[in-house]
């Protein structure tokens, strides 16, 4: 992901952000019953995730199956530049675990369009063909043009009303204005609270700002772009545990939680270490990690 990259990172103030007053109207107080956090990469189709993360001599056609027995998520991005046919949606969903989780991007055509789409039948054919992942649809996540700023947000709330209210969904939005801390951002975060709408957190090093933890709902997506295994990735990752294990002993229903590393290649590694780190910090959060491989663990500790 090219968002927020920069060339070095050593300079990089990682630290999370207090947490916000906000986040109060959201959580409970107490656990909720049954929590779940998820982990996983983002994309499957990597053959040189073979031989370590899939079994040694994986044909391409199975690279979803060993993904699926090694991470229970996905930050399903093929979504965004087409919209699948349904018998793809039925063969993703056949071929992972039923504790699996798919979250789709919603496709560029409705999330760049000026109107996103609530004109038009695309939100419609996009949502009954995903609907038919079933109990593998996880959260549906709308990342809106860069320039997409706080002037549009009744453009935004005509979407949310056009979209289908029991399919899960969360907005990624860039534009700086919305993380000023002033009266846009207020009014942004509480639109997604009102709808009962979760806005993704992105944590990446050049725009500190959209890594806001902000909760509005009981769900939360977090993208997590780590810098090629720079000691700041673990670090920031064991910091994320203590956030999260705040949030989950305060009523947070579930999270995502989305490593990206740089072409892909090592995101599967950030993704066990997180799964080793938030096991340890919340041994009763419901989650699952990788699996050996070819006699070998794949992890890097």
């Amino acid at each position: 992901m090219d968002f927020g990259k920069l060339t070095s990172v050593d300079l990089v103030d990682f630290r999370l952000p207090v947490e916000p007053k906000g986040n109060e109207s959201v959580l409970i107080g107490k656990p909720f019953i049954n929590p779940h956090l998820y982990i996983g990469p983002t994309g499957y189709n990597m053959r040189p995730w073979t031989g370590k993360w899939y079994e040694a001599g994986t044909k391409e056609r199975d690279y979803l199956k060993q993904y699926g027995r090694q991470f229970n998520t996905i930050e399903h991005n093929t979504t965004h530049y087409r919209i699948p046919d349904t018998a793809t949606v039925l063969r993703w969903r056949d071929e992972t675990p039923a504790d699996f989780r798919f979250c789709p991007k919603i496709p560029q055509t409705i999330s760049h369009s000026r109107n996103l789409g609530v004109t038009s039948r695309e939100i419609d054919v996009f949502c009954e063909v995903i609907a038919e992942l079933g109990t593998r649809l996880g959260c549906c996540f709308i990342q809106l043009h860069p320039a997409f700023s706080p002037e549009d947000l009744p453009v935004l709330e005509k979407f949310i009303d056009r979209f289908p209210a029991w399919i899960p969904l969360a907005v990624e939005v860039r534009h700086p204005d919305f993380f000023s801390g002033g009266y846009y951002a207020e009014k942004y975060f509480s639109l997604l609270r009102n709808k009962g709408i979760s806005a993704v957190i992105t944590d990446v090093a050049g725009r500190r700002d959209v890594c806001h933890m902000q909760l509005t709902a009981s769900t939360v997506l977090i993208r997590f772009v780590g810098n090629s295994l720079h000691p700041s990735d673990y670090t920031r990752v064991s910091e994320w545990s203590e956030r999260l294990k705040y949030w989950m002993e305060n009523g947070l229903e579930s999270a995502y939680f989305f490593t990206h590393e740089p072409d892909n290649l090592l995101a599967p590694e950030l993704a066990a270490f997180a799964w080793q780190v938030f096991s340890g910090v919340m041994p009763d959060v419901s989650m699952r990690g990788p699996k050996e491989v070819d006699g070998q663990q794949g992890l890097l500790f």
